[in-house]
């Protein structure tokens, strides 16, 4: 299996970046995890950086090279990452639980699989095409399910923040699970916060990534996401 990565996370204007991503990969399977710690909670980076870790360490013990059910694997992993914020919140006596969105991948075997709680996002791309993605655990999203505004309102909706799942939250998280993806050759898959999906429209973001090399494009992108 060979690819390209290409990773990065700003701050923009906030005064703690809440953003944790990463990646790892054993011979035949790779995995890409991110997560956008909730700003209007305590603690949300210690939310994202408990995620993403537990991602990475559950699996270097159990990709051994790959995984024998990767969206078990990445199910069980969000579920395990929730209870760990509840045990971290009432181990320093906490008044609330950090919370925080994930989103998760695995390539293996020619596929793809992904999971994801809240507001981060997930696309596949080929050739310029949007062929999957993940839909959003939020209020706006159930707006547009309900034909009340448009995708395009999105970014820019005075309730765009307002999710309802999340890992640390009150309730168990709502977990969404793709269907097992081919993949081809030069496919793109984009993993993101809200910091760039509601900055920069999809069919400007594809047109970019598919026109010239990635590791030349995406940090153009992002330079322009945070100018934006």
């Amino acid at each position: 299996m060979r690819f390209t990565i290409f990773q990065e996370s700003r701050k923009g204007a906030r005064e703690v970046n809440q953003d944790r991503i990463a990646y790892t990969y054993s011979r035949e399977t790779l995995l890409l995890v991110i997560a956008d710690g909730m700003g209007g909670h305590l603690g949300g980076e210690i939310a994202a950086q408990i995620a993403v870790r537990l991602f990475i360490e559950r699996f270097q013990q159990e990709a051994k090279p790959i995984l024998r059910n990767p969206l078990k694997f990445m199910q069980e992993t969000l579920l395990r990452a929730h209870a760990a914020l509840a045990s971290y919140a009432s181990q320093f006596s906490m008044l609330e639980t950090p919370r925080t969105t994930c989103v998760a991948a695995i390539v293996q075997g020619n596929h793809a699989y992904w999971a994801h709680v809240g507001d981060s996002r997930l696309y596949l791309l080929r050739q310029g095409k949007l062929i999957g993605a993940t839909k959003d655990h939020s209020k706006v999203q159930y707006l547009v399910d309900q034909g009340i505004i448009s995708p395009q309102d999105v970014p820019t909706h005075p309730d765009r923040n307002k999710i309802f799942s999340c890992l640390g939250g009150a309730a168990e998280p709502v977990i969404d699970l793709s269907k097992r993806m081919p993949l081809a050759n030069g496919d793109i898959l984009i993993l993101c916060t809200d910091g760039l999906w509601s900055v920069y429209p999809m069919r400007e973001m594809s047109t970019m990534l598919t026109s010239t090399p990635i590791l030349t494009t995406a940090p153009q992108i992002m330079r322009e996401a945070e100018a934006r």
